[in-house]
């Protein structure tokens, strides 16, 4: 034990020891143009090459020893600032950065500012901007970030018509999907077509699919962060848009110059507008659209003190006839405070809501059915970042949530005889403490390393269940309000290294563990409203990952391009599967319907992005293999999972024609998913019945597709701007599979036929788009 006091102190003493000559620069990174902070900027020595990021704030703190310096500052999207200082004490500087200035004389445009540090430690991240977003043509004109983060190394597209993304072998539940640090438990829109995030209310996207930070957790793949714009302080500024199946407004401006601002974003579909016109009663009373509502406000209280509200609320709406309807949506809300103790110390503290709900009507003469489902988030989160010296950068901080779940209740509000059936609610209470350090070790060497330590109380009230190898129920439990079944804690620690050769060139390496307490029962692998979500139980032990990663950097060309690849290998636990013809829905012993195992899965990436010129955009490859080996499915031997794919390959293209034109292409290629076919059929009572054997040993045909897209400007005034986009989704008219089906030939009965479902053949767009400064 004294051992290692003793080390704790030192390295604390290495921390702060190093500060007796040296002063600290520190503040707020802002835009000149709307005053809101700019995430990610990076400050950098000139003459040293010592450098600083800002956090997703905006406040920056840089320690160097006394002298004179050229401090320069940089983001993307911005002109890079230079500012002389002499630093002979502790200077708080904030800076304004001026939008960036194109030279449309050689129309030279700059897709991506600093793009991924090869000094950094951080591995599998990816960073989008906006500009990067609405420049990829999209299915309907509809601009999307889930669609855009599908086109990048290692995240592959559930497919067309789904939103839902898997991120190196993880299943689309097992990746986390903040807005404004609230959980976005389904992140879908119309079935899947579309995502809830509005790009007009967006400011930052960011996507971990490994090695993510300690303040991240809860789910095993990825963290999807995306912060929503904080409003213009300095000017009021109205932009929309209106296209072919939706139409969306936003208005921001100051609600005191220089100190607070506003933010509304709103958007929704109109199809259901001209449903009523059509000549067939059947099509007449159906609907079929969604809405969203994002807003934020924030307010600066002193030089030291912010206060940021922001919200989302989204619904969608489906009614086939009288006969069927689904509703469903989502309500985030976050409150956060930000306080700057002095020019180490930042302090982050945040109340955050989440809530997802979905309700299902069923409509028959004689019993009218009503099902509904629920989960909702309480969520406290605090956390500290201490930039302790030249050497080393802190994060620690704790997090507390309490999960309610409604799994399902069914009611009927008929004559026919029904007994309501309703699925126990479930409760939980979710902590995790973190801390992690960033550490310069040598010129040559940066070193993160952390832990996570996560506790999951499952709490009564209600019913837990023991299970036999078999499924059945051998004993019933019951356990009074508040009262605890169990608890389980898990440590998780995270390790980076980047290996610095050049300036330009770094190879780095990573181990993280990651543990997940809610899983998503889901006859699908996309997403679906009505899945069911359900948290750890006596049983129903927490999910476990372990993730090795390597890889290799290099920017070339005076940083015009960029390289990497990494490789990768997942290692899992307690992995969720289902018995032959479970019933995961109606079943409150849901316990009986699932079985466990182990899954694994490797891959290598490669990623090349061309960021500057009249021509940008990527090429990304993934090659990978996903499986999971889990008793009594495929005789206890490992097997395909849904999302296992071998290969997966995209190409983004944007060339700048002139000052009016931008033409953009992306194509699009993988391997068919793995799927179950029947092997065989037999007949009982004059019905064919298919029969399976091994699961997932087929293979949906390849997938791949061809978009296209053009914007042109009409007008680009001081005080207006306007443009048109035109968009070809699946330009070759490619039959991509949506579904194969199986059934009897009607010409001869003793043969089987597949039949194929498509979804998109050359789907053009329009939408015009305006915005008044």
């Amino acid at each position: 034990m004294k051992q290692v006091v003793f080390l704790f102190l030192l390295v604390l003493w290495n921390a702060v020891g190093y500060g007796q000559q040296k002063f600290t620069l520190s503040g707020t990174v802002r835009s000149q143009r709307t005053g809101e902070t700019v995430i990610n900027a990076s400050i950098r020595n000139v003459r040293g090459g010592e450098g600083a990021s800002s956090n997703e704030y905006g406040f920056y703190s840089i320690t160097l020893p006394a002298g004179d310096y050229e401090i320069e500052y940089s983001a993307i999207g911005f002109s890079t600032f230079v500012d002389t200082i002499k630093l002979d004490q502790d200077i708080s500087k904030n800076i304004l950065l001026p939008d960036e200035v194109k030279d449309l004389e050689n129309v030279t445009v700059s897709a991506s500012g600093k793009g991924r540090t090869i000094t950094g430690t951080q591995m599998g991240v990816e960073r989008l901007t906006m500009t990067e977003v609405k420049s990829i043509p999209m299915l309907l004109g509809e601009r999307d970030i889930l669609k855009a983060i599908q086109l990048l190394p290692g995240i592959k597209q559930a497919g067309d018509g789904n939103s839902g993304f898997y991120v190196r072998g993880g299943s689309a539940d097992q990746n986390l999907i903040l807005l404004d640090e609230a959980q976005v438990y389904n992140a879908s829109h119309l079935l899947g077509f579309f995502s809830t995030f509005n790009s007009d209310a967006v400011k930052d996207i960011t996507v971990y699919k490994g090695g993510m930070p300690a303040q991240y957790g809860g789910r095993l793949s990825s963290v999807l962060d995306v912060k929503m714009n904080e409003g213009n302080n300095q000017n009021y500024e109205l932009s929309g848009g209106i296209g072919i199946i939706s139409a969306k407004l936003n208005l921001e401006g100051p609600i005191q110059k220089n100190r607070s601002s506003f933010l509304l974003s709103g958007r929704r579909t109109y199809a259901d507008v001209f449903v009523p016109l059509a000549k067939d009663s059947a099509i007449r009373n159906n609907k079929l659209y969604f809405y969203d509502y994002n807003a934020k406000f924030n307010y600066k209280i002193g030089e030291r003190d912010n206060i940021y509200v922001s919200g989302y609320f989204g619904r969608d709406y489906l009614k086939f006839d009288q006969q069927f309807g689904i509703n469903w949506g989502n309500i985030t809300g976050t409150v956060r405070w930000n306080h700057i103790f002095n020019n180490r110390l930042f302090s982050n503290t945040s109340f955050i809501y989440s809530d997802f709900d979905y309700n299902i009507n069923i409509n028959n003469p004689n019993n009218d059915l009503d099902i509904y489902s629920k989960i909702r988030d309480l969520n406290l989160k605090q956390e500290f970042q201490w930039y302790a010296g030249s050497r080393h950068s802190l994060r620690f901080g704790f997090n507390s949530t309490y999960h309610k779940i409604k799994p399902g209740d069914v009611t009927s509000s008929g004559t026919a005889s029904f007994n309501n059936f309703y699925l126990q609610d479930r409760f939980s209470w979710e902590n995790a403490l973190y801390a992690t350090d960033t550490w310069k070790a040598a010129p040559w060497l940066n070193v993160t390393y952390g832990a996570r330590v996560s506790s999951f109380a499952i709490l009564g009230e209600g019913d837990f269940y023991e299970i036999d190898d078999n499924g059945n129920v051998t004993d019933t439990l019951h356990y009074s309000k508040g009262e605890l079944v169990k608890n389980y804690i898990n440590i998780e620690p995270r390790l980076a290294a980047s290996f610095i050769i050049n300036q330009t060139t770094s190879v780095k390496a990573s181990y993280v563990r990651n543990v997940q307490n809610l899983h998503l029962m889901s006859n699908s692998t996309t997403g679906a409203p009505t899945d069911k979500w359900l948290a750890s139980t006596n049983i129903i032990k927490p999910e476990i990952a372990d993730l090795v990663s390597v890889g290799w950097y290099k920017n070339f060309s005076g940083n015009r391009y960029e390289f990497s690849t990494e490789a990768y290998y997942k290692k899992m636990q307690n992995q969720i599967d289902y018995r032959t013809g479970a019933d995961v829905f109606t079943n409150d012993a849901i316990e009986s319907q699932i079985l466990f195992g182990i899954g694994r899965a490797y891959g290598w990436e490669v990623f090349l992005k061309k960021k500057a010129g009249k021509a940008t955009g990527w090429i990304s490859y993934t090659l990978s293999k996903t499986e999971r080996k889990i008793d009594g499915i495929n005789d206890g031997a490992w097997y395909n999972a849904r999302q296992d794919r071998t290969h997966d390959f995209a190409i983004v293209f944007n060339y700048q024609l002139n000052r009016k034109w931008n033409l953009a292409a992306n194509w699009i290629y993988y391997t068919g998913d793995a799927v179950t076919f029947p092997s065989g059929k037999y007949i009982i009572d004059n019905q064919v019945v298919f029969y399976y054997t091994k699961r997932n040993a087929d293979r949906m045909p390849a997938y791949h597709r061809l978009d296209l897209g053009a914007t042109w400007l009409l007008k680009d005034k001081k005080k207006f701007r306007s443009e048109l986009a035109f968009s070809i989704f699946n330009a070759y008219g490619r039959e991509n599979p949506y579904i194969i089906s199986f059934r009897q030939a009607e010409n001869d009965q003793s043969k089987t036929e597949a039949v194929q479902t498509s979804l998109f053949r050359f789907v053009p767009s329009i939408s015009y788009n305006f915005k008044f400064k």
